[in-house]
């Protein structure tokens, strides 16, 4: 069992494992922020997440990676240096290992939706609403665009 203190303590080194640094911190800042030795750190660490710092560290940067890739205007280059990466190979074999396809296959994939006609490109909506008829308010143009909502009236 974790004492609160304990467990304080590793959840706030925990947070500072998800953070980005320039250079990243080290198992032992980490540790010594904590007030344990690195070795036990890393022992109740992985006891109580359920990984070790490092795993820890690696999957939030590939998830801020995911929602970089899914979301913004950025390279898969940009992206790679954004998450604490220094080497674009390493980046692109980790994502790939960790999510099943390359960084530049997962940004094609979760882009994928139907653009509202009169619309910005970059306002996107997801196809499988325009399937179902039901577009969310904002997005639909009913003048221009024959797909009506299932609430509208005539």
């Amino acid at each position: 069992m974790v004492e609160s203190e304990t467990f304080s303590r590793l959840c706030r080194a925990r947070e500072m494992l998800r953070e980005t640094h320039d250079p990243p911190l080290t198992i032992q800042e980490v540790a010594r922020a904590a007030r344990i030795s690195p070795y036990h750190f890393i022992r109740r660490f992985a006891a109580l997440f359920g990984e070790t710092p490092h795993q820890f560290r690696q999957r939030a940067r590939i998830e801020h990676a995911k929602h970089l890739l899914a979301l913004g205007p950025y390279s898969v280059t940009e992206v790679c240096v954004e998450v604490g990466f220094t080497s674009l190979g390493s980046f692109s074999g980790l994502f790939a290992r960790r999510v099943g396809v390359a960084p530049s296959v997962y940004r094609r994939r979760v882009r994928t939706a139907t653009q509202v006609p009169g619309r910005l490109p970059d306002e996107l909506i997801p196809g499988c609403l325009t399937l179902m008829g039901r577009l969310p308010a904002h997005a639909a143009i009913f003048e221009k665009h024959p797909l009506r909502t299932l609430t509208q009236t005539e």
